[in-house]
């Protein structure tokens, strides 16, 4: 069970950065113009010229958080990390899962208003589920850890 963690664990380290660049929405202003895709990536260079505050709290929820919990379960997988770390990196792990909430509460102010037109993208779906990923092996790592079974 530990080496099945170990390997969805260590796939986030690439299906993170996929999610990062892949279209979360695509957003217009009229449905009679095209519609621009916005990832995690391009949403944060357009916040970095607009409001660095919430461009700061965007990259620590969307990319560090993420990261960071994927790395520290990585390293207490591999016992180069104590398990006493698990409770904190299941906290940053929560943090990025509000982001997620942030990018869905956005679709639907958009889509209220009226004013544009916003479709969802792959993407979206795709962050979703790896931060669910990440939610779910944190959850199993302590079980696996204490029974010792390694398939």
């Amino acid at each position: 069970m530990l080496n099945i963690l170990r390997v969805a664990n260590l796939a986030l380290l690439i299906l993170f950065p996929i999610a990062w660049f892949a279209p979360l929405m695509r957003a217009g202003l009229l449905p009679l113009f095209g519609l621009s895709e916005i990832s995690v990536i391009s949403g944060m260079q357009s916040l970095w010229k607009s409001d660095v505050a919430l461009a700061l709290l965007v990259t620590a929820f969307a990319l560090f958080a993420p990261y960071l919990k994927t790395i520290g379960l990585a390293l207490v997988h591999f016992n180069l990390l104590k398990d006493k770390t698990l409770p904190v990196l299941s906290w940053i792990g929560k943090l990025a899962m509000a982001d997620v909430f942030l990018i869905a509460l956005y679709i639907v102010v958009f889509k209220g208003v009226g004013i544009g037109k916003v479709e969802t993208g792959w993407g979206l779906y795709m962050f979703t589920a790896c931060i669910l990923a990440s939610i779910v092996i944190s959850a199993l790592t302590p079980q696996a850890k204490s029974t010792k079974i390694e398939n």
